[in-house]
Formats: structure tokens, sequence, C-alpha cells
């Protein structure tokens, strides 16, 4: 059970961090092809690309209402949205690691916990990350299964119900409906489901990713005990820490998702920096490891729209990738609830349907899942205010939490001491 936090308010504008100037950096997308064709020949290029797509194509799933896409994903009207839903599933190979979890009273169903929608923006590119809370109370649509079976729709259930109601290979698509109709019909385009397995095969093939604590934590509840300070995590220990929510902030699925937030960003500034793009190596089993573990929209089943996605996004300023917390208030009905901050929630669509470029203005409380971490001497703490117009700024409402990669935060651990 979930607390909704009682105080909202805004980031501090600093600790900021400019993006490197690498124009192009996700070109290298390109070079890994050609290095491999150098070193392997063009037999071992075909049946690399062709075992990912024959993989993807394999797992695909069928967006219900899912409009004829252009080739070209510059042609795309407005941008354009993917939703990446993780799920809870008990794989049989990583089912023990996770005890009464998969044996237990709870054990059985799959709940789509964490619920990510990514917005790429026409030019000027921008991205937004939001993310929804899974003890957020929405009507749920009704959906088709892979049978072809229907699903009544529900007027007022937890979010994370949507996958288990699609049912099975139904899951995703009923995830998607969902999402799009709570923020007013926007189009999902591309959609991919990620298990707990799937997380600790990724955070393996990259290497793991930075994080830091300004306070030590200790779930019980995911098994994470972790000492203030920064570390590298990978693999199980990465799960759990994008599991625990009793370990930060409140306990609440809120400061959980501030915690998830961190590890998104530094896991942007990896992969922007190089460490991963730059390596032939890393980024063919990250591409391999990836494809595994997705179940992905037919939609996305090409490598190539893959690729062209990563190019989409290749000059995207860190200060413009920004990772926002869908807007909530308390239910009235269950304080241990969410229901939409309708206000807010508009605010927050139509500055992203215009472009704009989003400014947190929330100051982090000892709620949050995170703290800002103060700029090393020297360092550039903010963007120059010149280098957007004033009329292309969005000052989000301070009800609204949330970051940019430009910023440095650390996991507000609620062990204190």
């Amino acid at each position: 059970m979930s607390r909704s936090s009682r105080r909202r308010e805004p980031i501090a504008r600093h600790g900021q961090l400019r993006s490197p100037g690498v124009a192009g950096q996700l070109l290298k997308l390109i070079g890994i092809a050609m290095a491999v064709v150098l070193v392997s020949g063009v037999g071992v290029v075909g049946f690399v690309v062709g075992g990912m797509l024959g993989t993807v194509s394999a797992n695909a799933v069928e967006l219900e209402n899912q409009k004829e896409l252009p080739p070209d994903i510059t042609a795309y009207e407005g941008g354009f949205d993917i939703l990446l839903a993780g799920v809870d599933t008990c794989e049989p190979e990583y089912a023990h690691l996770f005890g009464k979890r998969c044996t237990g009273k709870d054990a059985g169903g799959t709940l789509n916990d964490v619920n990510l929608l990514v917005h790429v923006s026409e030019a000027p590119r921008r991205v937004t990350v939001v993310s929804f809370p899974r003890d957020l109370m929405i009507p749920i649509p009704e959906c088709t299964d892979a049978n072809g079976d229907t699903r009544s729709a529900m007027s007022k259930q937890q979010l994370n119900v949507a996958y288990e109601h699609g049912g099975e290979k139904g899951g995703l698509n009923c995830v998607a409906k969902t999402i799009s109709s709570l923020v007013g019909g926007e189009d999902i385009e591309f959609a991919a489901k990620v298990t707990f397995g799937g997380v600790i095969e990724i955070t393996n093939a990259i290497g793991g990713v930075d994080v830091c604590l300004a306070n030590p934590i200790k779930d019980r509840f995911t098994g994470l005990d972790m000492a203030a300070g920064d570390h590298t995590i990978k693999g199980m220990q990465a799960l759990q820490f994008l599991r625990t929510r009793h370990g930060v902030g409140d306990g609440s699925d809120l400061g959980r998702i501030g915690n998830q937030q961190q590890y998104m960003s530094s896991l942007v500034r990896k992969l922007i920096s190089g460490e991963v793009l730059g390596n032939v190596g890393t980024m063919l089993k990250l591409a391999d490891t990836g494809l595994n573990n997705l179940e992905a929209s037919t939609s996305l089943a090409n490598p190539m729209t893959i690729a062209q996605i990563a190019l989409a996004v290749k000059d995207v300023p860190f200060e413009d990738i920004v990772f926002v917390q869908y807007p909530t208030v308390d239910d009235p009905a269950d304080r241990n609830r969410v229901v939409p901050n309708q206000t807010a929630a508009t605010t927050l669509w139509d500055a992203i349907k215009a472009n704009k470029q989003l400014q947190i203005t929330h100051e982090n409380t000892s709620n949050d899942g995170v703290v800002v971490k103060e700029p090393a001497p020297g360092a550039s703490a903010t963007p120059d205010p010149a280098e957007t117009p004033s009329e292309d700024v969005v000052e989000l409402p301070s009800s609204i939490r949330g970051t940019s990669a430009a910023v440095t935060t650390c996991s507000n651990g609620n062990v204190r001491g």
C-alpha cells in the first residue's frame, strides 16, 4: 500500500549538468553496423540483423486501432510516443530470487507496476518521460485478449491491473489503451514490456548504472541494503533499487518514482556519453539482450525503426530530456491511493503538445525519493537562460514532481544514520 505525500513543492535549479557537445553521438549506431561489416563480413551482419528482427517479430503484439505509420519517423506530425510497461512476472529462471513474491499468497498474476510514456517532440526535439503511479485510480477501458475475448470496462481501478485485464498477449495493448485514454486520446505509436528478468539482463549488458545515495537504504521488502555514497548497480541489485519503496522518502509509490527517475537520468547520461554507444561489443550485446527480453508492439518490431528513434533524439540537450510524475492528489475514498490532478495534468499535456521546454518548480522535501545533488566546485550550475526564448518555456505547477537529465539527484534513503 502506498501513501501519497503531504507536500508537493519545487526542484532547486542547481546541480545541473550541461549536455556534452557531441552532436551525432547516437550516429555511432551506424558506426557499429559499419564496424561489424569490416570485422565480420556481410554474412554475419545479415545473421545478426535477421536474428534481431526474427526475435522481435515472434513476440510482437498488435496495438488496437494502430494507425498506418509512415516509414520515416521524421514524418510523424506532433512527434511520437513510446509506452514502456514494467511488469512483475515471476519467470521460472528468476523466481527463486524473489521469495514470497513468487511463491507466497501474492504469487500469480501480472501487474504493470511501472508505466512510462516517452514523448519525443517535433523539432526542436525534446524528450519527456512521464511516470504514472501504479496506485493511480482511473477507468480501465474495455480490452480484448489474444483469443478475441472481450474484457468489460471498469469505472475505477488501480492502473497496475490493466496488463492483467488485457489477458495473455493482450496486456500490453490494454495498458496502452488505458494510458491513451487518461491523457486525452494521445496516439501511442510504439510500446514494449519488460520483466524482472529483463531488467536484470539489460543492466548487466550495459555494465551497470551509476547512482548515488544521500542516506543509506535498507529495505527488507526488496532486500536492498546500500550505504550512502556513489554506487554502480546492475543485475539483481539494480532491480532491487528500482523496486524499493519502503527504503526511500515517505515510503510511498510517488517516492519510488523519484528514485526510478534518478536511475533513468543516469542511464541517459551514460548512453549519450559514449560509454555504451561508443563500444561496439557493448552495443551489440545490449541490442541482443534487449530484444530477447522485451515484448514489443508490431510497430516496434524492426531494428531499423529502433535505430530511427535513436537518431531522432541524438541532439537533444540534457535540459530538454525531462522526467515528470503524472500529477495526482489523494483519493478521497482511500488515502493509500491517488487520483488524477486534472488541472495540473492539463497544464502538463498542453505544454508537451505545444513543444515547450518544461521547467520543474517542485522543491524536494523529506517525503520525496530523491534530493538534488549540489554541483561540484566550478561546475556550471544552470543553462544560460538566453539559450531558450522565454515564450518557449513553461514553468510547471509545483505539484508536478520531476527532474531533467541535466540535474544530478541522489536517493533520499529513509535510514538516517
